[in-house]
């Protein structure tokens, strides 16, 4: 899976006649009206996958491309660097240069949607079927302004990963966790009961969106300075300094580290952690507990959601849905999920007892129900480096975790309001 670390990290299911599912007659005579004359001799899908993921897709192109072989131009998968993917994208497609399709996370839906002339609506293809085929919270990801833009394929979020062999039971509540945490934790000899990297704003997010905060409120405003992010702050730094529970270095690499030479007996990762995990350690994972010092929510970490987009200006709309249902359908879903190691965004695809009878899988997407999607808002690119040097303040005990997210919030909001000017200049 891709590493959601820089802050940018789904199948659902088919939905259209040539997979499986009817459409009503309007709907066809209005899809096949998108028709367009075919430049290209294949249906070209830009993506950044590696390993197993490539392979994964590649396979569904391939038995895609077989069964419409006379019918549909085949599908011919495009691998582009991670690094590079989203500027290409945003340099390409608007000028006519891009695929006709490409995966990419949720998170940079909006700023597409303002540039514009890069990702085609899709509402005219989803009925009441498609949309009910996605696991709750899917398709609110690739939606923007209320307009859907993506067929979801996958999703990551952070969860609870432990060593079974040092943690029986997985702790239900914050304060068990800490109980558990504090009988295990030896820090003169580098040992925790629980790590993570408490700095980062990705994995602080479950925090602050299980007090009621966020970072934008549902009016799309700013609330890094929110009194409930201001509490969840003040719980982490009590479990660094006044409880000492916590590692002086919360890097990834250091937690990664720290769990598999057993000197750390939890931590709160996602998917990708299982990849760098040691072999000879027993990996479980659950749900992460429920806030006992807000009352019993529960921690809400943030999703990303890796969806199939049409690019703007495809050659054949309806053929690059075709393919996208397809993608995201459930039988696509399942060789994602046990090829590629994925875990799907289609509800269906869980009914496989390859899925449903498997722990790990089942633990991730009952915390993913619990996830709080990314935002998508153009607005969040800017809230990153602020905020993680909000983090590094107060849990470095330079400043009071109110004193940080002030100064936060307001070099936020000065940024926010020039791209908004710039937008507004940009339309005039």
């Amino acid at each position: 899976m891709a590493d959601p670390a820089d802050h940018g990290g789904s199948p659902t299911r088919r939905s259209i006649l040539a997979t499986g599912i009817g459409l009503s007659g309007m709907t066809w005579l209005g899809a096949c009206s998108r028709t367009n004359a075919r430049h290209r001799a294949e249906l070209v899908v830009w993506h950044a996958y590696r390993g197993r993921e490539k392979a994964a897709l590649e396979k569904v192109a391939a038995l895609y491309s077989a069964r419409q072989a006379g019918r549909v131009r085949p599908v011919r998968c495009v691998g582009v660097p991670n690094d590079a993917f989203a500027d290409k994208i945003s340099a390409a497609v608007p000028r006519g240069k891009g695929p006709d399709l490409f995966i990419f996370s949720h998170d940079r839906l909006g700023g597409w949607v303002e540039t514009g002339n890069t990702v085609a609506p899709i509402d005219f293809f989803l009925g009441p079927a498609e949309r009910a085929a996605f696991l709750p919270g899917m398709l609110d990801a690739t939606t923007y302004r209320g307009i859907t833009y993506a067929l979801p394929l996958n999703f990551k979020s952070a969860a609870l990963i432990y060593n079974r062999d040092r943690i029986k039971a997985p702790p239900e509540t914050t304060a068990e966790m800490v109980d558990l945490a504090t009988g295990l934790t030896d820090k003169a000899r580098g040992r925790f009961g629980f790590a993570y990297a408490y700095d980062d704003y990705f994995f602080h997010a479950g925090l602050a969106n299980g007090f009621g905060g966020g970072a934008f409120d549902e009016q799309g405003e700013l609330i890094l300075n929110h009194p409930a992010n201001i509490a969840a702050s003040n719980l982490v730094r009590r479990w660094r300094s006044e409880l000492g529970l916590l590692p002086d270095d919360p890097a990834n690499s250091l937690v990664t580290a720290l769990f598999n030479e057993k000197r750390a007996a939890m931590v709160m990762s996602g998917p990708w952690f299982l990849a760098e995990a040691a072999k000879d350690i027993d990996v479980g994972v659950a749900v992460l507990p429920q806030i006992s010092e807000a009352g019993g929510r529960p921690i809400r970490p943030w999703m990303t959601v890796e969806a199939i987009y049409l690019a703007a200006g495809t050659q054949d709309e309806y053929e690059a849905w075709q393919f996208a249902s397809f993608l995201a359908g459930p039988e696509a879903a399942l060789i994602l999920a046990l090829d590629g190691g994925q875990l799907p965004a289609s509800s269906a695809a869980y009914g496989d007892p390859r899925l449903a009878g498997n722990s790990v899988i089942s633990a991730f997407k009952a915390q993913g129900a619990l996830a709080v999607p990314m935002p998508n808002q153009p607005e969040m690119t800017l809230v990153w480096s602020p905020a993680d040097r909000a983090m590094k303040r107060f849990t470095k005990m330079e400043t009071s975790a109110q004193a940080a997210w002030d100064d936060c919030q307001k070099e936020v909001q000065v940024a926010i309001q020039s791209l908004r000017a710039s937008q507004a200049g940009g339309r005039a």
